[in-house]
């Protein structure tokens, strides 16, 4: 199954010599880079919806929070947890 996860832009980079706009995106306790190639217009704040290390859309905040919430029920949030070099936080949600 494809799966965008809901997160919060905390910061964003340009890395490779400014040729790629990158963010770190809150999951819910857990901060991953991610790229903001295909929503520009993405600012530090925003929700985006991440599939495979790239954010898809920006969505509003109760969107992000409610489809958190849902992917928290069914499980689907264990490969964020179990995936190699992450940075965690403490508390649940998307707003830490």
């Amino acid at each position: 199954m494809c799966l965008a996860i809901p997160g919060k832009i905390k910061s964003i980079d340009y890395q490779y010599n400014g040729a790629v706009k990158m963010a770190k995106i809150l999951f819910g306790g857990i901060t991953k880079e991610a790229s903001l190639e295909m929503v520009p217009h993405a600012e530090i704040g925003d929700y985006v919806l991440v599939h495979v290390g790239v954010a898809i859309s920006v969505v509003n905040e109760e969107e992000a929070q409610k489809t958190f919430r849902y992917l928290e029920e069914i499980g689907e949030l264990d490969e964020l947890v179990e995936a190699s070099q992450i940075d965690r936080h403490d508390g649940p949600g998307l707003d830490q």
